[in-house]
């Protein structure tokens, strides 16, 4: 598989996981007493993981069209992107007075013991930055040997112009 391939892969897969740990359950908190679980998804703890994750997959789609130069300096920026993926999944873990500033029907609970615990979509945000640092990786690594987006279009230049004309005459396309 071409380098350019895997990367594009290892993005979109970032961008389902990231994107699923939106809108999974990132805390469930029991305020005890009989009351009702309060199941709080990612986008309502922190809109980091989408935002991120929309930011490199348009990263990636820049380079595409960038120079060898660039699309390392591109693959830097999705490698810090994962990064911060990784530090918010592992770092964003909302407190009772956070919880009671997010569903204010926990803050006249706060005084019990409120209990949380974590759902799985911290451990998608982790996967899907950690995906993100791959195909950030991989880009800085290969960058020098993807394909020009314009290369497909450019002449063969051992070919005359005789030769490309008569191409033309036979019906093929001199660009292929």
């Amino acid at each position: 598989m071409r380098p350019q391939r895997l990367v594009d892969l290892l993005a979109v897969v970032a961008l389902v996981l990231l994107g699923l740990s939106g809108y999974l359950t990132w805390i469930s908190a029991d305020p005890g007493n009989g009351r009702q679980d309060v199941h709080l998804n990612g986008y309502t703890i922190t809109k980091a993981p989408v935002t991120l994750a929309l930011a490199a997959v348009i990263a990636v789609v820049v380079t595409k069209l960038a120079g060898t130069f660039l699309r390392r300096v591109l693959g830097g920026l999705v490698v810090l992107l994962g990064v911060g993926a990784i530090v918010v999944a592992l770092g964003v873990r909302p407190d009772g007075a956070e919880l009671s500033r997010l569903r204010p029907e926990l803050s006249d609970v706060l005084a019990d013991q409120v209990t949380q615990s974590t759902g799985p979509a911290p451990w998608f945000a982790l996967a899907g930055g950690i995906a993100l640092v791959a195909a950030g990786l991989l880009t800085v690594v290969t960058a020098q040997r993807w394909r020009r987006a314009t290369q497909r279009y450019e002449r063969d230049p051992a070919a005359t112009p005789a030769d490309q004309w008569k191409a033309i005459d036979a019906g093929e396309d001199p660009t292929l």
